[in-house]
C-alpha cells in the first residue's frame, strides 16, 4: 500500500515536471517592439517649412518585421491650405536629416494590433475623398491626435494650440503625466 502510494506521488511528480518542460520548451509569440515617438518642428517662415507635428515609428514587429517610418498630415500646396479653406492634402515623411533635428515630445511602445490600428488611421487621412486638409479643422495637430488616441492618450485639440504643434504637444505631455515627458520650451 505505501509503495502504491509513493509510485502514485512519483507518476504526479513526473508528469508535472514533464508538462513544466514541455511548457518551458514551447515556442510563445514574440510581442511587438514599436515605439511610437511624437515629434514637432519648429519651422521657419523665412526657411520655407511651417512649424509641423508628426510621428515616428521605430522597432520590430512580432514577426520579426522591421519597422522604420514616420508620418505627418499637411496640404499639398501651402498657398491653397492658407488662403482658400480646405485644400487637397498629403501625408508627408520626414528625411532622417530633418527628424535629428526636430523636438521629441515623448515615445510609447505599441503591440502588433496597435501598430496596425495606426497605420489604418494615417491611410484613412490619406485616402480621404476631396480636400481634406484645413487649417482649423483637420491640420498636422489633429492627425497627430488621431494617433495619440489610438495609443490611448487624451489628445483634444483647443483652439489656442491650433497651429502651435510644439506648445500642443507640451500640453499633450500635461494632459498624459503617466508619459513622464519634460516639456520642450
Amino acid at each position: 500500500m505505501i509503495f502504491s502510494r509513493l509510485s502514485r506521488l512519483f507518476a504526479r511528480c513526473m508528469a508535472s515536471l514533464l508538462l513544466a518542460l514541455a511548457t518551458l520548451g514551447v515556442a510563445t509569440p514574440a510581442q511587438a517592439d514599436v515605439q511610437v515617438s511624437f515629434h514637432s518642428f519648429n519651422g521657419s517662415v523665412l526657411w520655407g517649412r511651417y512649424p509641423h507635428t508628426f510621428v515616428v515609428f521605430e522597432g520590430t514587429l512580432a514577426d520579426g518585421t522591421p519597422v522604420n517610418q514616420n508620418y505627418g498630415f499637411s496640404a499639398r500646396y501651402t498657398a491653397d491650405a492658407i488662403s482658400s479653406g480646405p485644400a487637397e492634402h498629403m501625408i508627408m515623411t520626414e528625411t532622417a536629416n530633418t527628424i535629428a533635428q526636430t523636438n521629441r515630445h515623448f515615445t510609447v511602445t505599441v503591440n502588433d494590433m496597435t501598430y496596425r490600428r495606426l497605420l489604418a488611421t494615417v491611410l484613412a487621412w490619406r485616402d480621404y475623398p476631396g480636400e481634406y486638409y484645413d487649417l482649423d479643422e483637420n491640420n498636422c495637430i489633429h492627425f497627430v491626435a488621431a494617433l495619440a488616441r489610438v495609443v490611448g492618450l487624451e489628445a483634444d485639440v483647443p483652439e489656442e494650440y491650433l497651429r502651435r504643434p510644439k506648445a500642443w504637444l507640451n500640453y499633450i505631455s500635461r494632459k498624459n503625466p503617466h508619459l513622464g515627458a519634460r516639456e520642450i520650451p
